[in-house]
């Protein structure tokens, strides 16, 4: 839901639009047949997927099938879950700043958020401020033209209850979004991606078309 909204501003902000979609080993594919649907829903002037298989290299829930995915409300505030996948964002956000400064783009768009979250360190604000830093310092737009890439985090500071309602003024088709950690044919409900999904579509009063009507959220 982060992302596809990230997406429908980036339409409308800064048209035309790529789209990068990074399969690197997470436990399913529902997520990228999603970001496919979004990518022609809104006609987007490109989208590749890249696979990138070093799932088995990282340690993590989302990437090992053999690990058990944590519940909501199983650990501490502080604590960082077992579905932190080492250096993401970080291998992410590397590729896509090969791709903006090879074809000329001046921001990346990143659906990343520091305050519904799951305790995830990349997803700061200083992390994000260091990977700008990093982006003048190691390329040669940087180097040469003195221009930056810009990071651009929109949801960083809002919740996910006002993520739905952001994505209700623009129009996002949340029927086309996946968030459950665990994959399957309906969401489970129970894991930090689902609690915080839910608990952002409750507040707001939109109902999320992905839960099936009559289901507890």
């Amino acid at each position: 839901m982060d992302s596809a909204t990230c997406l429908s501003l980036a339409v409308q902000e800064s048209p035309p639009v790529h789209a990068l979609t990074v399969v690197y080993g997470q436990r399913h594919m529902r997520e990228i047949r999603c970001a496919r649907a979004l990518a022609r829903h809104y006609g987007i002037e490109k989208h590749s997927v890249l696979d990138i298989p070093i799932g088995p290299l990282l340690d993590s829930a989302l990437t090992d099938r053999r690990r058990t995915l944590p519940r909501a409300g199983t650990r501490g505030r502080s604590a960082i879950p077992s579905t932190y996948v080492p250096a993401r964002n970080t291998l992410l956000l590397a590729v896509a700043l090969g791709y903006a400064e090879s074809h000329r783009l001046a921001r990346i768009y990143l659906g990343v958020n520091a305050v519904d979250y799951s305790g995830y360190p990349d997803c700061r604000p200083e992390y994000l401020r260091a990977f700008e830093r990093l982006a003048r310092l190691a390329t040669r737009v940087g180097v040469e033209e003195h221009r930056s890439i810009h990071i651009r985090a929109p949801l960083l500071r809002k919740s996910k209850a006002d993520i739905v309602r952001w994505g209700e003024r623009l129009g996002v088709p949340w029927r086309l979004t996946w968030s459950c950690y665990a994959g399957g044919a309906e969401p489970c409900g129970v894991c930090d991606s689902c609690r915080l999904r839910a608990l952002g579509f409750r507040e707001a009063g939109v109902r999320d078309p992905t839960v099936p009507m009559g289901r507890a959220e």
